[in-house]
């Protein structure tokens, strides 16, 4: 158990720096940050002292050395754009974008099993018919589109729900929330759902798919023969295996959901860091850009690390391929 833990804590380690170094070139190749800050009519010797002030007058591997240093202390300098600290600016936007992730991914997760589970165990019926379209639908429309049509239906002709901002939240120490608040669930439903419907047809077709799969092995036609009920076979023996490479794709899902949360949040004009990346990459704000970079590579490579873990205690076959040295 250790070595297996310590060999996924070594490749995290190599994954985020190569990510930091990627990161570190965009202040390389994607402009000068001495011009954005002096602007176009800086005097030479002011771009001199500024470049010294900066260190990037030093060589190339001591400015990695030194970014690398100070990524991993949370610190990617000012932002171009807004002048303010950019751990501060992800700080403040960071809780918006994972609350939205995180209702979008139990949405996707407590609707999209049990359609998966229906459609397996009822296929061919009219419902199970429905599901798949629905799902079909889902993977088929791109999400800005969804966004648009939700707002133009539920907030512009019916107005049940407002179209844009977050609401009102409620200050727990440095983190916000609007999950505290009758306006804040209000205000977070359409983009939740907005976010959350390709991944949840996603999930409903991975555990379709794998249902099925299951439902056809030896040790389920075993199970029949000695005349288990229906119920402890799909939902004790079936359902159970089914759920262990969907745990990989949802684990993985929650990531992408942060990561990609861009489009909804622009959509809905949602103050999380999606929208905030989008500023920045308007106007070339090269810190804010990588600080993105390495968090968002910094959610990947946790939820892998967590996900791994998972698998090792949920499946067998991998304790003991680990205990084998294989």
């Amino acid at each position: 158990m250790l070595a297996f833990v310590l060999r996924r804590l070594f490749q995290a380690v190599i994954v985020m720096v190569a990510v930091a170094f990627i990161a570190f070139m965009l202040f390389q190749y994607v402009g000068d940050p001495v011009v954005f800050l002096l602007g176009q009519d800086a005097k030479p010797d002011q771009i001199a002292q500024l470049r010294a002030d900066l260190g990037l007058d030093q060589p190339f591997i001591v400015q990695f050395w030194h970014f690398l240093v100070n990524a991993a202390q949370g610190e990617f300098g000012l932002s171009l754009r807004q002048g303010a600290k950019v751990s501060r600016l992800i700080g403040e936007r960071f809780p918006a974008t994972l609350e939205l992730s995180l209702v979008a991914a139990v949405l996707a997760v407590v609707i999209g099993i049990p359609m998966g589970v229906y459609a397996a165990l009822r296929r061919g019926t009219f419902m199970s018919q429905v599901f798949l379209t629905i799902s079909l639908l889902g993977v088929s429309l791109p999400t800005f589109l969804i966004g648009i049509l939700l707002i133009l239906v539920f907030a512009v002709l019916l107005g049940w729900f407002p179209s844009f901002g977050r609401g009102e939240v409620v200050s727990m120490g440095w983190w916000t929330t609007g999950l505290l608040t009758v306006d804040g669930w209000h205000h977070i439903i359409l983009p939740g759902i907005t976010l959350a419907i390709f991944q949840l047809t996603l999930i409903m077709r991975l555990v379709r798919a794998e249902m099925l799969e299951v439902l056809r092995t030896d040790y389920i036609k075993f199970a029949r023969a000695r005349g288990l009920p229906d119920r402890a076979i799909h939902f004790g023996h079936a359902l159970k295996n089914t759920l262990v490479p969907v745990m990989t794709i949802i684990g993985l899902q929650l990531g992408t959901l942060i990561a990609f949360s861009i489009i909804t949040e622009t959509v809905f004009q949602w103050p999380g860091m999606g929208l905030l990346f989008i500023q920045a990459v308007t106007f070339a704000d090269i810190p804010v850009m990588a600080a993105y970079l390495c968090l968002i590579a910094l959610i990947f490579v946790v939820i892998n690390l967590v996900v791994d873990m998972l698998y090792f205690a949920v499946d067998p076959r991998l304790r003991v391929a680990n205990a084998g040295g294989h």
